[in-house]
């Protein structure tokens, strides 16, 4: 850890004084579909936790696991710098109210405008990069400005957390780390594999394909459509499924109409949103992925814990958790043909195959991905900061 001098020293948690964590993202959802094991590990040995993100639907699952839930406005497709400086004025606010230990920022806004704000609060912070989204995907000013906020923001949290070694390579590359040396690697983080355990491949004579996650033109969602409509006449068995919200707050985000057109043309099947992915992976032959970039995701970490096959693209993120040929397939990025081929060679595999893809699947999530060796990485950390852990 940096030896420099830092506003942020934490006073040690006491018998007195409980041990007290604050997660800050852009959705409640994020906090209680991804980090469960986390939330669960703190409640069960007495640290408070306080979520701080929009209000949504998780609330009320925070609250029943031992969670303070603190409403935040975070404009996630907004480009207006009073929206930003609410956001900043909101969190110090918190903070300062708060004071809780040690305070940890996810996703794009949290990590620039909770950083700022949390160093201004005396607060000890961690930034978690879970993927760097339209940031590093597109070349238009507002991901420049957001480039040059992360430069500035970024020197003030104690570490910060990449969840795939390309992400932590884009930021030392384009020089946006002030200590270069708080840059830590966290290869994902992690999935519950008793909660997700592993379940043989249907047997039946029709496929079924599902794209799972926030329905995002960056997701590859215009791909997979056009992979659908190309291969629907070549094999009429197969069927392609979406799973997610539609319409959130990114501006990458794809219509209710949008996916009610596809649905129309009997190309796809919209499933809608879910709390609870288990039964749709197990109903499921393979889980598609066609991303632009990713951190780790959850979704395929998920998909391969329980036996699914992949297709998935060769990009950031998306190569952390599929190997090509072992546990899945991997295709070109924004192409729709290539994606299209890599569905095909899925569809043409025999059951053999594809059930040794699943088997091995599970081997590399339990080897590579196991959410308690994420948990311990929190506990150290939280040690180091605070003088206490759960």
């Amino acid at each position: 850890m940096n030896s420099s001098p830092d506003r942020t020293a934490a006073a040690p948690a006491s018998r007195h004084s409980p041990l007290h964590i604050a997660l800050v993202c852009n959705t409640a959802w994020a906090i209680y579909t991804y980090r469960r094991g986390l939330l669960r590990a703190l409640t069960q040995a007495g640290a408070r936790v306080t979520v701080i993100a929009p209000r949504d639907r998780t609330f009320e699952p925070l609250t029943e696991m031992g969670c303070r839930c603190v409403a935040l406005p975070v404009a996630s497709k907004s480009t207006n710098p009073l929206d930003d400086l609410r956001t900043l004025r909101d969190l110090l606010k918190h903070y300062r109210a708060l004071r809780p230990n040690v305070v940890f920022h996810y996703t794009i806004k949290p990590n620039i405008y909770g950083s700022i704000a949390a160093w201004l609060a005396r607060t000890p912070s961690v930034a978690v990069t879970t993927g760097l989204g339209y940031v590093f995907i597109q070349k238009s000013r507002a991901a420049q400005i957001a480039k040059r906020l992360y430069r500035f923001a970024f020197r003030f949290p104690r570490e910060i957390w990449f969840l795939n070694r390309d992400d932590e390579t884009a930021f030392r590359e384009e020089n946006l780390l002030a200590h270069p040396e708080r840059a830590r690697l966290l290869h994902g983080e992690g999935v519950d594999l008793d909660d997700f355990p592993f379940t043989p491949l249907p047997a039946r004579d029709s496929f079924t394909f599902v794209l799972i996650g926030r329905l995002l033109w960056d997701k590859g969602v215009g791909e997979y459509v056009e992979a659908a409509r190309a291969l629907r006449a070549r094999y009429p068995h197969a069927r392609f499924q979406l799973l997610g919200p539609v319409g959130v707050d990114n501006p990458s985000a794809i219509s209710r109409d949008e996916v009610a057109a596809w649905e129309r043309e009997g190309v796809i099947e919209y499933l809608g949103e879910t709390a609870d992915v288990r039964p749709y992976i197990a109903a499921a032959d393979c889980v598609v992925l066609p991303s632009y970039r990713e951190g780790v995701p959850r979704t395929l970490m998920e998909a391969s814990a329980m036996g699914r096959p992949i297709v998935a693209t060769d990009v950031p993120g998306c190569r952390e958790v599929v190997a090509e040929g072992v546990n899945g397939l991997l295709c070109a990025a924004r192409d729709a043909a290539s994606l299209t081929d890599a569905l095909a060679r899925m569809l043409n595999l025999g059951n053999a195959e594809r059930a040794a893809m699943a088997g091995r699947g599970r081997k590399k999530i339990e080897k590579e991905f196991d959410e308690r060796v994420v948990v311990q990485r929190y506990r150290e950390l939280i040690q180091g900061i605070a003088g206490s852990t759960f």
